[in-house]
């Protein structure tokens, strides 16, 4: 057990912080005009940078939510390729709260025992971990079937309304119960996580902004701005330290008895801005 944890963090310093290929949905701005043309870029990568863009086939769904509730599903033809992104170009409609939402469909990868290992203690994923740490599989390779869950929530002129609370359906999905354009700098926002759309306890939760720089060199550090654990009712807590583009971010991953896979993960993400 020590030498493992040993290894783990030897590994995380001589390596750094390895790259992570979490998905986002990124504008310039989070607050747009009525009825004006804009662009939404699904990051696959960072917060900050795009390693790729993400094949339109692998988009199962792609909705917008405005004020009024109603679902558009914009056009494939929307979307165009650029700064390995996907970019999607739509038109704002009457002033309120929107949620735009993308949902992938599942891929696969294989890794070694070591990438594995590695890539659960960068990205997060401590409890599947511990698992493999407590079932002493930490030397076994690993078949993952993944797929990752966006939204972003932007405002539209100044009017606040619901729509922010928008449910998608996804697999994972994470719903805030309040307006992030009701908060300010210091706030709380509390942030519901459904799994098959079922509020789920005890899942680690992630949080950060554009410009929060701390680094960490052992794995116990804290990397991001928040970290924290959704309580019974499935709900966390994130308080908002800072203005700026924010991001909530999770992985949900269990290990499955199948043929071809070991473990199964849902990835989610939600994005705005604070003032």
């Amino acid at each position: 057990m020590k030498k493992a944890l040993l290894t783990f963090v030897f590994i995380f310093i001589v390596a750094g912080v390895l790259s992570a290929h979490d998905m986002f949905l990124r504008l310039d701005t989070f607050f747009l005009a009525p009825h004006s043309e804009v662009t939404v870029a699904l990051l696959n990568g960072t917060f900050v940078n795009s390693e790729n863009a993400i094949a339109r086939d692998r988009m199962l769904d792609v909705s917008i939510v405005g004020p009024d509730t109603e679902i558009v599903h914009p056009d494939p033809l929307q979307w165009r390729d650029e700064d390995n992104a996907a970019k999607l170009d739509f038109t704002t409609g009457a002033p309120g709260t929107y949620t735009i939402g993308v949902s992938t469909a599942p891929n696969m990868i294989e890794l070694t025992a070591e990438e594995f290992n590695e890539y659960l203690l960068h990205d997060g994923v401590l409890d599947i971990l511990s698992q493999r740490t407590n079932e002493k599989d930490l030397d076994k390779p690993a078949r993952e079937r993944y797929a990752k869950h966006v939204k972003a929530i932007v405002q539209v002129g100044e009017e606040h309304t619901y729509g922010y609370d928008a449910r998608l359906g996804h697999p994972v999905e994470l719903v805030p119960l309040q307006n992030p354009y009701d908060l300010r700098p210091s706030d709380t926002l509390q942030v519901l996580f459904l799994k098959d759309g079922e509020p789920l306890a005890g899942q680690i939760i992630y949080a950060s902004y554009v410009g929060f720089e701390r680094k960490a060199y052992h794995p116990n550090d804290q990397r991001e701005a928040v970290q924290t654990t959704t309580g019974l009712n499935g709900v966390a807590r994130i308080r908002l330290e800072e203005p700026g583009h924010w991001y909530v971010r999770l992985i949900h991953m269990s290990k499955v008895d199948e043929p071809d896979v070991d473990y199964v993960s849902n990835w989610a993400t939600l994005t705005f801005e604070v003032k």
